[in-house]
């Protein structure tokens, strides 16, 4: 399985795929999460400590080892020549960080090209390897995407078998997921869900999205605002101490019992 986690800077992607990705794992099922936001944070949400993930060097800008694998170095100005095809297919294992014993993170950073002026060695070896990743890799992919619609004018799209949307419950941001969701039916996913985050009034989340997606027919599910998550994050503390009991950890595990079903059908 390759799911996506799309959404608007701030709806809580990152908490979506990083519940997920543990729940996943906890499930029996071998779990490779990617987190290429241009500010990854992933990893302190999997319980890696704050010192220890500031080190974290994401692929996207490893210039050492995108020296090694491309033939040049970036930054080397214009004109120079390097492999658009180097080998990745052992990158998950050597930088992959270990979770638990089913899930492994890795951290590739934003690999949108416009932002970087050019499509540079780094940039070339991390959309390299999630494309191996996403073709060759047999376990659950979990990508952490970068906030807004830049991920579906890559190329990658069509590789996911699920796109999840997170939006919150508010009419600007339910109105851009739903182009969201729209750009990645066009790019031919086969499977969409919008995820209604941190919902405090479930009621009145059901309501906006009727009225928001009254012609567009699409599944959702809404996850409850949890007190717990903003005190673990206030701490430093990752989600995978959230407890199991808690309102959003039982919210993203009928998510997951969805997500099952959905492309269980598919």
């Amino acid at each position: 399985m390759k799911i996506l986690v799309s959404g608007k800077g701030g709806t809580g992607k990152t908490t979506i795929a990083t519940l997920l990705s543990i729940i996943f794992s906890k499930n029996g099922y071998n779990v490779l999460a990617l987190d290429t936001d241009s500010v990854p944070n992933m990893a302190q949400s999997l319980g890696i400590p704050y010192e220890e993930s500031e080190k974290i060097v994401p692929l996207a800008k490893n210039d050492a080892l995108a020296e090694e694998r491309t033939g040049a170095r970036p930054g080397m100005g214009w004109g120079v020549l390097f492999s658009l095809t180097p080998r990745v297919d052992d990158l998950a294992d050597k930088y992959g960080l270990r979770i638990n014993d089913r899930l492994k993170l890795v951290v590739i950073g934003s690999i949108d090209v416009s932002k970087e002026g050019c499509l540079c060695p780094a940039i070339a070896l991390a959309k390299a390897f999630l494309l191996h990743v996403m073709i060759s890799r047999n376990e659950v992919i979990i990508v952490d995407s970068e906030a807004g619609a830049e991920v579906f004018g890559r190329g990658l799209a069509d590789h996911f078998d699920m796109n999840i949307t997170v939006s919150e419950p508010t009419i600007k941001s339910l109105l851009i997921a739903k182009k969201l969701i729209k750009m990645a039916n066009e790019l031919n996913v086969k499977n969409n869900i919008l995820v209604i985050n941190k919902a405090s009034d479930e009621i009145e989340a059901a309501q906006l999205f009727t009225k928001i997606f009254k012609d567009y027919k699409i599944p959702y599910h809404i996850v409850r605002y949890d007190q717990n998550i903003v005190n673990l994050e206030i701490k430093g503390i990752g989600l995978n101490n959230l407890p199991e009991n808690s309102i959003a950890y039982q919210d993203i595990f009928s998510l997951y019992n969805k997500i099952l079903k959905m492309l269980k059908r598919s």
